[in-house]
């Protein structure tokens, strides 16, 4: 896809430079996530959880997994096997580390790997849920398309992003988001760039329809969305 935003710099991948980033803030990322999103996050993070309650999945991949949040909500909810993958070795560790306090290390297995090139079968998997990461891969389509592969026949796919608010709270959140976020991030993190990119990169993330004819066109049949907090956070479901 054009207009990439990375990271660091122009000159290694997106991928290279996620990676680098997630190992170098995963000290901090959870409460930060808190934090800067005054703990909004965790009732969208909640929505989504619903979705995948009235499922009913037995397998489940949660791309992106990070620390493992929506990996253990998923196992804590449901009765499936969880596997979590993420680009991040040391985000994975914190995860690790949760997973084995949550009671349910029996249904929970994390891996690191690239979600644009998934170490799995075909049809694998009855759901994978992504939460605010697909803004993170080099290749979107490429990842979607995989997620797809992965998924059975009639499997949903769930994905969490950040998107642009409409209204007159958008000129409120933008300006929080862009001037004030990075600086707290930066203070806490010890990361410069990480809080910057944030912004940078939903700024470019496709959203709304353009998102759902993503998701149609890497092969998905049925695809909708719906937002929350005015536009801050969409929620979009695909059916395989």
């Amino acid at each position: 896809m054009s207009n990439i935003v990375k990271p660091y710099n122009d000159t290694d991948s997106k991928k290279k430079q996620v990676e680098e980033m997630f190992d170098n803030i995963s000290e901090n990322y959870d409460f930060l996530n808190r934090l800067l999103s005054f703990k909004i996050d965790i009732y969208w993070r909640n929505q989504l959880e619903k979705k995948v309650i009235a499922f009913k999945p037995e397998r489940i991949l949660d791309v992106a997994t990070g620390t493992a949040d929506l990996a253990i909500e998923h196992a804590k909810k449901t009765q499936a096997k969880v596997t979590g993958l993420d680009l991040s070795q040391k985000m994975l560790d914190y995860g690790q580390v949760k997973v084995n306090k949550s009671g349910f290390k029996d249904r929970i297995k994390l891996i690191k790997g690239d979600a644009e090139n998934l170490p799995f079968h075909e049809g694998e998997f009855d759901m994978v849920t992504a939460s605010f990461g697909v803004r993170n891969f080099e290749n979107l389509e490429k990842g979607i398309s995989e997620m797809s592969r992965v998924l059975r026949d009639g499997g949903k796919l769930l994905i969490l992003e950040f998107s642009k608010p409409s209204g007159f709270f958008a000129p409120f959140f933008m300006f929080y988001f862009k001037n004030i976020l990075p600086g707290i991030g930066k203070l806490i993190s010890g990361d410069s760039k990480a809080y910057t990119y944030l912004p940078n990169s939903v700024d470019t993330m496709p959203y709304g329809d353009k998102m759902t004819r993503l998701i149609l066109k890497n092969g998905f049949k049925e695809a909708k969305f719906k937002k929350y907090t005015f536009g801050v956070a969409t929620i979009y479901e695909g059916i395989k």
